[in-house]
């Protein structure tokens, strides 16, 4: 199966900085864009995740930072040939232990105190395809021109069906959650020919409606694209984006 991959992270109209970032394989982007094509019949593992800090101070780039790139070395470090059940056993290990660095760094340094993320991912391991989610970045999924959140926001808004709290998270790495737990999805049955994968932070889903995102990527919009819309529709939050398209 092959798939093309474009990813974008901008600062937007009102934040001084940028604390969300971006992970394709190895690369990781904050403050601009890429694109890749893997084909998944020459590697046995791929991953793509994007993280969106928290904590003022710039605190928050450093938790989004220090998420993704011990993610990125714990997932290439994985051996091959987990069962679903210890793969995710194996994701939950990492999680208690990046919780346990970002705050230990927090403790240690006064203006990283309670600096947290969320995470969203797609991974594909051993021929297996998982999404993942922490927080209320999203990933959605378009299909037959039907666009489908697949994750659920872990946020206090998502628990109380109530719009005014949506920017409050129950939910993150760090950020001082002692009891953080990740969504762990594998999905290989369900990706097919076609397809279009979103993954997003908040400050791309506040700004656009589910249906101008459906929109944008039935016009084949790439990641950038979506940031830079979002940017003109007010660009109140840091924004990111990634888009894989199945072919």
């Amino acid at each position: 199966m092959k798939f093309s991959i474009t990813a974008s992270s901008r600062t937007g109209y009102v934040r001084a900085n940028n604390e969300d970032m971006v992970l394709v394989d190895q690369w990781f982007i904050r403050n601009g864009k890429m694109s890749a094509r893997v084909d998944t019949s020459t590697v046995d593992r791929y991953l793509i995740a994007l993280a969106d800090g928290m904590g003022g101070h710039n605190s928050g780039e450093v938790a989004s930072s220090e998420a993704l790139h011990n993610l990125q070395f714990f997932f290439s470090d994985l051996p091959i040939g987990l069962s679903i059940s210890d793969f995710n056993e194996a994701i939950y290990e990492w999680l208690s232990s990046i919780n346990n660095i970002i705050d230990s760094k927090g403790r240690c340094e006064e203006r990283l105190s309670k600096m947290g993320t969320t995470l969203v991912a797609l991974a594909y391991y051993g021929g297996s395809f998982y999404w993942m989610n922490c927080g209320d970045s999203r990933i959605y999924r378009l299909h037959d021109d039907k666009l489908t959140q697949l994750s659920t926001d872990h946020s206090l808004s998502s628990l109380m069906g109530d719009n005014a709290h949506k920017n409050i998270i129950t939910n993150c790495i760090g950020g001082g959650c002692k009891s953080s737990y990740m969504d762990i999805v594998e999905f290989t049955a369900d990706v097919q020919r076609d397809d279009v994968y979103l993954l997003c932070s908040d400050g791309l889903s506040d700004m656009l409606t589910d249906e101008q995102i459906r929109q944008y990527l039935e016009r084949d919009c790439n990641a950038d694209m979506l940031c830079f819309a979002a940017e003109q529709a007010g660009g109140h939050d840091n924004v990111s984006a990634i888009v894989v398209k199945v072919s």
